[in-house]
């Protein structure tokens, strides 16, 4: 697993100095002082912004996302929308050292219903191990705003967990925000969100929410789970 090359401090102070910062001069900072970085995409309304802007700041960065084999056909759409967009040179899709049928084969039929956790630990955290050893940081879009769990994230941090730099463009922007710049800019989105889907994971494990929920509720709705372990 790759060290971070920036100490502690320095995270910390360019977080402090880039909490006003625009995506744009976010991402070209990362890329400046990480030298392998990448972007992950789960094609969500938050990374389709990022995607967008990193497409003009640096097309070249790797952009990767997570194939667990049981994503909506409106995504998998989306990211062919993606890519005849932006072309995305360095577009990578990460799968899980299992199919479906050896998963099923080792613990059973449909362990998303039984063991969410070890569904989501074989076919996202295990794959996204893997690729992330291979690189010193990682740009998410998660948003401060999106729950409890992500309402302590800096723009730039440590990420322990894995042991890279990790690098949150989007934290401070709410909701609305996304989707005026989805908007405004023209950039392809998931139908899905306009169908009750604010947050779009696995299609066994994401159902539509009502207005006024939790946005993450539709996710491992029926049990107590709301990250799938990917961020701290």
């Amino acid at each position: 697993m790759s060290d971070v090359r920036l100490n502690q401090e320095e995270i910390d102070h360019l977080a402090q100095r880039h909490e006003w910062s625009s995506v744009r001069d976010i991402l070209i900072e990362a890329i400046e002082l990480v030298p392998t970085i990448a972007l992950a995409c789960s094609f969500g309304a938050e990374d389709m912004v990022l995607l967008d802007v990193l497409m003009q700041v640096e097309p070249n960065t790797k952009v990767f996302y997570l194939d667990t084999d049981v994503l909506f056909k409106e995504t998998y759409e989306l990211i062919d929308a993606a890519v005849k967009k932006y072309t995305i040179p360095n577009l990578i899709a990460v799968r899980s050292e299992l199919t479906l049928t050896q998963q099923a084969a080792q613990f059973g039929e449909e362990l998303w219903e039984s063991q969410p956790d070890t569904c989501c630990a074989i076919r996202k955290v295990r794959p996204l191990t893997k690729i992330l050893s291979t690189l010193e940081g990682w740009i998410t879009g998660i948003r401060r705003d999106q729950s409890p769990t992500r309402a302590a994230a800096q723009v730039f941090e440590e990420d322990a967990k894995f042991g890279l730099v990790k690098i949150n463009p989007l934290v401070r922007w709410t909701e609305k925000e996304v989707w005026n710049y989805l908007y405004e800019h023209e950039v392809p989105y998931n139908r899905l969100h306009d169908q009750g889907y604010p947050s779009i994971g696995c299609i066994c494990c994401t159902k539509a929410v009502k207005p006024g929920e939790d946005p993450r509720s539709g996710r491992w709705s029926g049990f107590a789970k709301t990250e799938c372990g990917l961020h701290r």
